[in-house]
């Protein structure tokens, strides 16, 4: 193992992970409501959209980088629209009771991964960022692409197990304003994701 890779993919891993945007807000609503399994699956399949993303940009394969970026206004596109039906479920939805919520099946987990997988996977314009990234530091291969998953695996980590904590003093009028403030915002990060890629670049 490359030891001046790995931990410079796990900064960035964990610093790309760590930024405020709507994934983020889903593991924090869905631990909230459901507990820290769901929270942290929901991180590990950012986490493994980052990890694809940096491995194309790492290893070059330029054929594959092109047809995403090609595409990447119905990728915008079909990624707002699911983003802002998240959101308006989320809007509408009516906390149980945390007990209730909290049961966790491996059928919830698929598709809190999955969900998540494919709304980072929307943006391949992430491509390009990584490529400028490790140009810049002048690393590449499967350390680094191991590093960049384990440091955004690491913060999904500290976010779900953070706010599992707050879950005690949770009741269901507060969940309830979770929902409300939360959806409003996922929606938001919806409408600017196709915004985005319609509008001419």
């Amino acid at each position: 193992m490359d030891l001046s890779a790995f931990p410079r993919g796990f900064v960035l891993g964990f610093s790309i992970a760590a930024v405020v945007g709507p994934i983020a807000l889903l593991c924090v609503r869905r631990t909230l409501a459901t507990g820290f399994a769901i929270g942290f699956v929901s991180g590990l399949g950012a986490a493994t959209a980052d990890a694809s993303y940096a491995a194309v940009a790492s290893f070059g394969v330029t054929a594959l980088a092109s047809l995403l970026i090609d595409q990447r206004v119905w990728l915008r596109l079909i990624g707002g629209a699911f983003l802002i039906y998240l959101g308006v479920r989320t809007l509408r939805s009516i906390p149980a009771s945390l007990e209730a919520q909290a049961a966790t099946t491996g059928l919830r987990l698929a598709g809190a991964y999955s969900s998540t997988l494919g709304l980072t996977l929307s943006n391949p314009m992430t491509i390009m960022s990584f490529a400028a990234i490790f140009a810049g530091i002048g690393a590449s291969g499967l350390d680094l692409v191991t590093g960049v998953f384990a440091g955004s695996a690491a913060w999904w980590l500290v976010l779900a197990s953070m706010v599992s904590r707050l879950r005690s003093s949770v009741t269901r009028e507060r969940l309830r304003w979770v929902n409300v403030a939360s959806g409003v915002l996922i929606v938001g990060f919806g409408v600017q994701s196709i915004v985005t890629g319609v509008l001419p670049t």
